[in-house]
């Protein structure tokens, strides 16, 4: 049931991604043609502000998932009934207090925005407080859908929305060219879509709506607590390391310049968002798997688990190196191009971030916060510290070069050390050499493919398409050469097969047979 639920959420999420990516590009070149590249870099810093606010938050969200998984599992209505209701409360305090931040801190918007020439700063700032806002008084509804393994409800609503929304602010850009117009229409499609899911869980789940007088039993609570606290750390010490990157870049460097960054960053989260959504519903999966199975079966999961995430984190790290300049080149011309020591950096970081999505998973969904609550907080420190003086000597390089020594410095090692002892209690030597096999086939497969499609010259879409080809192909073609005979490849291929098989079924009428 669980692989079932998985491989329904992740297709419906993978179909949902190729439209979204389809209008990305498309709002961003009409965006780009209409506004320019200072209202990119605000959109950009804007949303790395607001980020800031949504600190307050604070892994409230994530500590009562994590203790809804088990009575999901057992179908414990009255506890997750007491549950919601907190988490509702929790939500709507959140919403306060996100405003009443966003509100204090728009006084002083001259001091992150320099050199632009962009109207109406503090409307436009308003406009996205707002929207930031909104979803938290229907967060724990939408929240409820995915620990059920329903995530693809929300993904498809989340595809509809986007659908509607972008369409619409494409026609506004092309009529009016007013960016607060574009944003209030941002806001309105939110707020609908985040209403429509509240009706749709109500009418799934009527006893959500049951009232009961019992509370929470004090252990669970104090585990709340616990957790929150530890999560607080985390989520304080993960934005210092993530969502700072604008701020610095448009104090230290400018505005526009966060606009040149925000092209690369949106390619690059296109992939990442592309592998979230397989990894985002294994991961309510594995949180299932967490509540009711053994250690043991456990492991086994997360080894198939960390040898998809390698396939395809560095299946797309090979590609974003090889294709990001000549897309940018051939798609809004090479003044947008950066410096290649800004695109090697992002994407080994891009890398090195994602390979981590295998062990982090099982980490939140065992509950390990308290453990390595000051982690980020370390992180967040060298990060800041090395990207400030960094900046200031290679340019906006530097920020991110600090980004990534900082996660080797720290999570690299004390992620992996936390869940080989905590939860599959063996050696983690054995992560680490497994870790370094799968870098050093990545390694060598990106020289391959580079020197290979190095004889392609990309002066048209044609030949575009030709290099995005081979880099698709020589790389799937060494792994599964390298790959074929291991357990978890052929874990998989089963996984793939069972889903060519279902979907003949479907299409083949009963009753048909074929002759030879």
């Amino acid at each position: 049931m669980r692989t079932k639920s998985s491989i329904i959420n992740i297709s419906v999420g993978l179909g949902n991604q190729l439209i979204i990516t389809f209008l990305s590009f498309f709002s961003r070149t009409v965006f780009i043609q209409t506004l320019g590249i200072d209202y990119l870099g605000v959109n950009g810093l804007f949303t790395n502000i607001l980020a800031m606010l949504s600190l307050a938050e604070a892994g409230i969200g994530s500590s009562i998932i994590y203790n809804l998984y088990k009575p999901v599992a057992e179908n414990d209505k009255e506890k997750m009934i007491m549950l919601m209701k907190l988490y509702k409360k929790a939500y709507l305090v959140i919403a306060l207090v996100v405003l009443v931040l966003g509100l204090s801190i728009m006084p002083f918007l001259n001091y992150f925005v320099k050199d632009t020439n962009v109207a109406h700063i503090h409307l436009i700032y308003f406009v996205f407080l707002v929207n930031t806002v909104t979803p938290y008084l229907f967060q724990y509804k939408s929240s409820f859908l995915n620990v059920s393994q329903k995530g693809y409800i929300v993904t498809g609503m989340f595809s509809i929305s986007s659908i509607v929304s972008t369409s619409l602010k494409i026609v506004i850009l092309y009529t009016t060219q007013n960016y607060v117009v574009y944003l209030i229409i941002d806001s309105l499609i939110t707020l609908i879509n985040s209403f429509i899911l509240s009706l749709i869980v109500d009418r799934l789940y009527p006893f959500l709506k049951e009232k009961i007088t019992k509370q929470i039993d004090h252990l669970t609570k104090s585990n709340l607590v616990k957790n929150i606290k530890a999560i607080i750390l985390q989520n304080v010490g993960t934005y210092l390391i993530f969502g700072t990157d604008n701020i610095i870049i448009s104090y230290y460097v400018s505005v526009a310049a966060v606009g040149l960054y925000s092209n690369y960053f949106m390619l690059i989260d296109i992939c990442r968002t592309f592998v979230n959504q397989i990894f985002n519903n294994i991961y309510h999966s594995i949180g299932n798997l967490v509540a009711k199975e053994s250690k043991e079966k456990i492991y086994r999961v997360y080894r198939v688990t960390m040898f998809l995430n390698f396939w395809l984190y560095s299946l797309l790290a090979i590609g974003l190196f090889i294709m990001i300049e000549p897309f940018i080149r051939l798609w809004i011309g090479p003044t947008f191009l950066m410096d290649k020591l800004v695109l090697i950096v992002l994407v080994v970081t891009f890398y090195e971030r994602g390979m981590r999505n295998s062990i982090s998973t099982v980490k939140t969904t065992a509950g390990i916060f308290h453990e390595d609550r000051f982690v980020p907080l370390c992180q967040a420190a060298v990060n800041l510290v090395l990207s400030i003086i960094l900046v200031q000597y290679i340019g906006i390089a530097g920020v991110f070069i600090g980004t990534l020594i900082s996660a080797i410095v720290v999570p690299f090692w004390t992620t992996p050390y936390f869940v080989y002892k905590k939860v599959f209690h063996k050696s983690i030597f054995r992560y680490f050499l497994r870790y370094f096999y799968y870098a050093a086939v990545g390694l060598g497969t990106c020289l391959i493919t580079s020197y290979i499609t190095n004889l392609v010259v990309v002066e048209n879409i044609v030949s575009l398409g030709l290099k995005a080809l081979l880099c698709l192909f020589i790389p799937n073609l060494i792994y599964i050469l390298l790959f074929r005979k291991t357990d978890e490849y052929k874990y998989l291929l089963g996984i793939a097969k069972g889903m060519l098989t279902r979907v003949q079924r479907k299409v083949t009428p009963k009753g048909s047979s074929e002759s030879f």
